[in-house]
């Protein structure tokens, strides 16, 4: 069992200590290589090694039942000479051979030499495959050929399908899957500097100062806004957005009564819909999650960038800038949906982060961001006014109701109905992971 090199296990633990309990579940599933940076790693992933392998015995298996076929009636020269040099497309089985020659060749330039990271290879060799096969079989005269005639068609089909398989559901996510979980590895390492004095220590969290409705010190001073530095229009325009982002979360939180029920699942969650004036159709998720309301602020709230490392609805969150003690600016891609229909997206949100007696509040809204700027490789999303509220019992403080409020535009071509569908489906499987991370923190600390 491979294990985390010790420098990067010990700033792990300093660092992050309800993350040090996933190392021995990440060494258990992941190569060693994942541990190293990109430069260091091994060109070609050992997944993808296998599927070249696969790809090579594709050739290899094909081409052998055609030397036996052709070494079954007037002998190899003999039959060589029919099938090459006289050669008819009815009765000859060297089209199936260079077809396989076809699918060794495009594969292995693609995923071997060019180290592609996209399916569309797979595509064009399994389409031209599946098409040249159906064809022979329909209008030629193998099937009267005997066992062969049968065996090479069914054998080469099955093996290009095996193929797009394996490089769809193991070579690509997993390569995913390991890049994403290294990028949050250096992630809860690498903290991004904070633009304001008095970083935290080491060892800590961040924590924005408690504030309560109504108060009089609600940064209501330019020099307060970013813990007394000045600031730029830009970042008082940050600050703005966030505290109007609030306004409007409160107001969802007050209207509960309003909510529309939209559907719930067997542990009790439950999704509701709320139109807001100006935005749209906003989604509301409320749970009941069994461990103190502090846990959750923690690995939800103050730690977002964190989240990838047990929530797989999200590939990537970082933090671009931390405007004030209450206000920073994140990158966030989210993980498709819909089984692979809606692909993944990118946010740039404005988050605010406060602290009340009775309750926690992440609340955010899309904004702008010199350093992510829109990518070809994402549709950028907009996210409406929204965020996570995470309310304390006051009978029994080891419970905590999770509400979590989305209104987003997921852009693209989308059939509405298919959005509402994807959105309510990932609220609830984000709820599964949340239970399933408290438990593991919960439990380890108690």
């Amino acid at each position: 069992m491979s294990k985390l090199p010790e420098d990067l296990q010990s700033e792990l633990e300093r660092s992050l200590p309800a993350i040090a309990s996933l190392n021995s579940s990440l060494s258990q599933s992941l190569s060693p290589q994942f541990y190293l940076p990109p430069g260091q790693r091994r060109a070609i992933s050992d997944v993808r090694r296998t599927f070249c392998l696969f790809v090579t015995f594709d050739l290899l298996f094909v081409s052998l039942l055609w030397i036996i076929e052709l070494n079954t009636n007037d002998g190899i020269k003999n039959s060589l000479e029919k099938e090459i040099v006289e050669y008819q497309f009815s009765n000859s089985f060297f089209d199936i051979f260079l077809l396989a020659v076809f699918r060794f060749s495009v594969l292995q330039l693609g995923y071997a030499v060019l180290r592609l990271r996209h399916w569309w290879a797979i595509a064009i060799t399994t389409l031209v495959t599946s098409a040249f096969l159906i064809v022979k079989v329909i209008m030629s005269q193998l099937l009267s050929k005997g066992a062969f005639g049968y065996l090479l068609p069914i054998i080469s089909f099955v093996l290009a399908w095996l193929e797009t398989w394996f490089l769809d559901f193991k070579v690509l996510t997993q390569e995913a899957e390991e890049e994403r979980w290294y990028l949050a590895a250096h992630a809860a390492v690498l903290r991004p500097p904070l633009l304001y004095p008095g970083a935290p220590s080491e060892g800590q969290f961040y924590s924005p100062p408690e504030s309560f409705a109504g108060s009089d010190n609600e940064f209501d001073d330019d020099e307060e806004t970013v813990g007394r530095k000045a600031v730029t229009p830009q970042e008082r325009e940050y600050v703005r957005k966030g505290k109007d982002a609030l306004e409007i979360v409160e107001q969802i939180l007050a209207q509960e009564v309003n909510w529309k029920f939209e559907k719930s699942n067997e542990v009790g969650d439950i999704v509701y819909t709320l139109d807001i004036p100006f935005h749209g159709k906003t989604f509301i998720l409320k749970a009941l999650i069994q461990c103190p309301a502090e846990v959750v602020y923690q690995e939800v709230i103050l730690q977002p960038e964190k989240m990838v490392l047990w929530n797989r609805t999200v590939a990537v969150c970082q933090i671009l800038q931390r405007v004030d003690d209450n206000t920073l600016i994140s990158y966030d891609v989210s993980a498709g949906a819909a089984g692979g229909v809606v692909s993944p997206r990118d946010f740039v949100n404005i988050r605010r982060i406060e602290r009340r007696k009775d309750r926690y509040l992440s609340v955010g809204i899309s904004g702008t961001h010199h350093a992510r700027p829109p990518l070809t490789k994402y549709v950028r999303g907009e996210n409406g006014p929204g965020g996570f509220a995470v309310l304390k019992s006051s009978r029994n403080p080891s419970v905590c109701t999770f509400i979590w409020i989305l209104n987003t535009d997921l852009k693209g071509r989308l059939p509405r109905y298919l959005i509402h569908q994807s959105l309510a489906a990932t609220m609830f499987e984000f709820c599964s992971f949340l239970r399933k991370r408290v438990c593991e923190v919960y439990s380890g600390s108690s």
